[in-house]
């Protein structure tokens, strides 16, 4: 059954290549006058079920928003102290992606805090590699949590200036 064209719709000639066993298969099944009509409905077909690039990024966007939505009513529920943090409730690990990450959050772990090319030294990789991943573990327990894990404190604390300190308060025992 092949769709009736619309009024003003304009067709346009495709060419396109098939396998040769394809096409002795659809010329075995379809009769010489149909082809064009069966290729048509088959690509008409194919159309209907693939999503348009355009829905998935308005429910790539929508979700985004209820994730953000999410992230700042768990913000407010920590502020309201409904949802606590008590010790044993995180562990910082779980925000690492890898081994450098791992590595960063151990340092900081031994040290109590650790400037960043402290950082990058004892992980053996560069201190802008280090800020980007102190940046995102920041970012993403707090997105998380409401609150970050790690936090930088520019001013001078146990001896060290300008460093990263792990929140004890919201660490496991």
């Amino acid at each position: 059954m092949s769709e009736k064209r619309k009024e003003g719709e304009k067709n346009l000639t495709v060419s396109f290549k098939l396998p040769e066993q394809t096409y002795e298969e659809m010329r075995l099944r379809v009769s010489e006058g149909e082809r064009s009509t069966f290729i048509r409905d088959a690509v008409m077909e194919k159309l209907s079920k693939t999503p348009r690039p355009d829905k998935i990024l308005a429910l790539e966007d929508r979700l985004r928003k209820v994730e953000d939505s999410l992230s700042e009513l768990k913000k407010f529920l920590a502020d309201l102290e409904m949802l606590t943090f008590e010790k044993g409730r995180v562990n910082p690990y779980t925000f690492c992606i890898d081994d450098l990450d791992r590595k960063i959050v151990n340092v900081l772990l031994q040290e109590k805090g650790a400037t960043t090319p402290e950082l990058a030294e004892k992980s053996g990789v560069d201190r802008w590699v280090v800020l980007a991943r102190l940046k995102r573990l920041q970012k993403g327990s707090k997105k998380e949590l409401g609150r970050s894990i790690i936090d930088f404190f520019g001013g001078e604390k146990y001896g060290k200036k300008r460093a990263w300190w792990i929140v004890e308060e919201l660490l496991e025992p």
